[in-house]
Formats: C-alpha cells, sequence, structure tokens
C-alpha cells in the first residue's frame, strides 16, 4: 500500500526537522502495512491516543513503541532507532528551551543566577548533539562547491523523483547530488538521492530515486551488499559507499 499523503494532518510549523523524519517513517510504515490505530494499539500495547499523538507529531513515540511498531510491520529496527536517537536529542532540547522560557525570575540577583544556569544548562545540550552527530557528518564532503550545495536544501516533496545521470570521474561513479564516500545514511537528503541513482545504474532498483531511504532501497541496498561480500544490514555507510563509486 502506498503512502497516502493527503490523509495526514500537516507537522505543526515548530515541529524540528530530525522529529518530522522519524514521524514521516512511522506513517510510511503505518500506511503501507494497512493497520488502524486500532489495530496499532493491540498489536503494540500503546493506546489509540498514544499513536493519533505520536504520528501527528504531538508527542515523541517512545523507543519501545516505534520497536513495536517495527516487528508488527516486519521490518528492521535500526534505521528506526537511529532517527528516533536524533528525534529525541531534538525533543529534549525543545523541552529544555520551553522550560526556560516558563521559569519565573524575581529581582535582578535571581534573575541573573537563572540565566547563568540556563545558559549552561542548554550550552551543554548542545554540546551533547553535536557529539551524537558527528559520526553522521561528512566533513571531507560537505563543503562549499559540492554538488549538494549546488542542489540547495534538500526538502522532501511527496510524488517528486530526480533524473539520474551517472558518470565516472577519477575512477568513481557520480550521480551528481553528492560527492560523500563516508556519510552514514540515516535521514533523507541528497546523500540518499546519490545513493539511489548509484543503485539503479548499478541495476538495483531502490524503488524510486526521491532521497527518502525507505524499504525499497533499503532491500537495493541489501542486494548489494549480499552481491559484494558486505555485512546485508542495508545500511549505507563507507564500505557500501566504496561498491556504489564503484
Amino acid at each position: 500500500m502506498g503512502w497516502n499523503v493527503s490523509r495526514w494532518k500537516a507537522f505543526p510549523d515548530s515541529l524540528d526537522d530530525r522529529v518530522q523524519q522519524l514521524v514521516v517513517q512511522l506513517r510510511r510504515l503505518k500506511d503501507r502495512s494497512g493497520l488502524s490505530l486500532s489495530s496499532m494499539a493491540s498489536k503494540t500495547g500503546y493506546s489509540r491516543s498514544s499513536w493519533e499523538r505520536y504520528l501527528n507529531g504531538k508527542a515523541l513515540a517512545p523507543r519501545e513503541a516505534v520497536e513495536a511498531l517495527a516487528r508488527v510491520c516486519g521490518v528492521g529496527t535500526a534505521r528506526l532507532l537511529v532517527l528516533h536517537e536524533l528525534a529525541e536529542e531534538a525533543w529534549r532540547m525543545e523541552d529544555a528551551a520551553t522550560a526556560a522560557a516558563d521559569i519565573p525570575t524575581r529581582g535582578g540577583a535571581r534573575r541573573a543566577v537563572l540565566i547563568g544556569v540556563l545558559t549552561t544548562v542548554l550550552l551543554g545540550a548542545l554540546v551533547v548533539g553535536l557529539l551524537v552527530a558527528a559520526p553522521w557528518s561528512d566533513h571531507g564532503n560537505s563543503g562549499k562547491g559540492t554538488a549538494a550545495t549546488a542542489h540547495g536544501v534538500f526538502a522532501y516533496q511527496p510524488g517528486k523523483t530526480y533524473p539520474c545521470a551517472v558518470r565516472r570521474k577519477n575512477g568513481q561513479l557520480y550521480a551528481g547530488y553528492s560527492t560523500t564516500r563516508t556519510a552514514v545514511l540515516s535521514r533523507p537528503g541528497w546523500d540518499v538521492v546519490e545513493a539511489q541513482c548509484l543503485l539503479d545504474h548499478l541495476g538495483f532498483d531502490p524503488g524510486g530515486v526521491d532521497g527518502v531511504d525507505g524499504e525499497m532501497t533499503t532491500r537495493a541496498v541489501k542486494r548489494l551488499q549480499e552481491k559484494a561480500g558486505l555485512a546485508t544490514d542495508g545500511l549505507v555507510g563507507p564500505q557500501t559507499w566504496k561498491v556504489l563509486r564503484g
């Protein structure tokens, strides 16, 4: 069953992109499985109202709920849990910012102390966020002048696909959307478009070049990995990029 975008409510404007990316994947699982909210509740142990909040961005689904839905839908949990980790960090930082705005202050001295404490907390959260994000960045290939920069900031558009013109340069294959050779794919973006183009070029159908690392793309990656003698985890990282680049 396809992903029926029109039946879903739009996300709140304030919802962080990392949370949106997780919710998009949860919505895709629900749509493709054909499960109703009531069925999801009975099969996962989380109430119908809870799933309604999770799938509309009103609350962050617990890790256990994400794992339960993946099991019910018969899909692997690795990629979903990466997305959940990123979404959870974004949610924590939003909660910290909201708490900071709600704390009452009385008197200049009290205000100065509270501001200092909150600044320390928020800076600490930012450092933690950077440390969590670091393993997924591609420092050698994400600066100005890369193909991804030339295409601008990636924004997923339902139904939109991208053309692929794969060429060999300096002995390696490139589709013109990203020059990465190390990025671990965990969210929609130009790196995913690049990987999907290369998969299709090598004869492994990713199910459309849309920039979203969905189930068909995962299956295509696994087939590539199996043929190349790699661990068939469906995750695109440095070793898989090496095969994709040829």
